[in-house]
């Protein structure tokens, strides 16, 4: 057969109650030219059986069985059998609206210089709170690259199951890699790396499931921990890179979690607007005020706060100082 434009790869484990539905609303797609590699990884609820009914019914989806290896392994070994000049992924308990590729395919198609694109997402299921749905407003109106590049250390900006990614710079980086924390998150640091370009079809195109098995809710790769460890290795090959010295602002919660990982080097001092703070260290760090900040291009300033409005709060401050957003100075969180 033809090799198809797009390759929709599905890592699947013990969801028999969600995959038909998953599988069907790729199936249910306006553009027609995909194939779904459904990697079994594993399953022993009849995942297996529900997988061999819908491939049944539809040439192109192609199952691999497998025992089980993990998420990464799952799919780089999903990947490696993709045939399409695109991936996308897929989980095997989210809904896909019908135009997602379709829409996707005409940002790609429009923009050429694209590497990653998703689209907005709807959270629902269990216990979608206020939290959730904060995270979810916040994902949502990252869309250009400039937006997604600016909060890149904030969070994985780009929900993984809604990833498409064009195979020759998915290739170019090296794929998916297990480095014992998020693997979407590190490919999106390797792209950025690599100076590729992102962006989202803005709407809701995918409807992201929240269950209390979901994998990012007990594996260790997913815990806080481990994405402020790879937040560390990025920035240190990126604003941090080469810098003899850099600064943090923010000794709040964020920011004390902050001041304990760091490693060597730590940050100069850190910036805190609270009287009773400065002049005082915390963490071995001494804590200053906003004003005895070195000036632009002196320094680079993690910013780790985490009160709502801080972030617009600590941009009007900085900006008409002369201090440029990813120049002097990141979010991180």
């Amino acid at each position: 057969m033809p090799a198809p434009s797009v390759s929709v790869v599905l890592p699947c484990r013990n969801a028999a109650e969600s995959l038909t539905e998953s599988v069907q609303s790729i199936r249910a797609q306006t553009w027609p030219d995909w194939e779904l590699i459904l990697f079994d990884d594993g399953s022993t609820d009849g995942s297996l059986a529900v997988a061999r009914t819908l491939a049944a019914a539809d040439t192109r989806i192609r199952i691999t069985e497998s025992p089980p290896v993990g998420i990464v392994r799952a799919l780089q070994e999903g990947c490696r059998q993709a045939r399409g000049a695109c991936i996308a992924r897929m989980d095997a308990d989210d809904i896909a609206h019908p135009d997602r590729l379709a829409r996707q395919m005409a940002l790609m198609t429009r923009h050429a210089d694209l590497a990653l694109c998703g689209t907005g997402v709807r959270l629902f299921g269990d216990a979608v709170g206020q939290g959730l749905r904060r995270y979810e407003r916040w994902i949502n109106r990252l869309v250009t690259h400039e937006d997604i590049v600016r909060e890149l250390f904030v969070e994985c900006p780009i929900a993984h199951p809604t990833f498409l990614l064009r195979r020759s710079a998915f290739d170019q980086v090296g794929g998916y890699q297990d480095h014992g924390w998020p693997e979407d998150y590190d490919l999106c640091m390797r792209l950025f790396l690599a100076g590729k370009r992102f962006a989202k079809v803005p709407e809701p195109l995918l409807s992201w499931r929240n269950t209390p098995g979901r994998l990012s809710m007990h594996d260790p790769r997913y815990h806080p921990e481990r994405f402020q460890a790879l937040k560390r290795h990025y920035l240190s090959m990126t604003y941090l890179s080469g810098r003899h010295r850099f600064h943090q602002w923010g000794a709040g919660e964020v920011g004390k979690r902050w001041l304990r990982a760091w490693g060597d080097p730590k940050p100069a001092a850190v910036v805190d607007i609270n009287p009773r703070k400065i002049g005082r260290t915390i963490h071995q760090i001494a804590v200053i005020a906003p004003d005895d900040l070195p000036g632009p291009g002196e320094t680079f300033i993690v910013v780790a706060v985490g009160a709502p409005g801080a972030r617009a709060e600590i941009r009007a401050w900085l900006a008409p100082r002369g201090y440029v957003e990813q120049e002097d100075y990141a979010f991180v969180a």
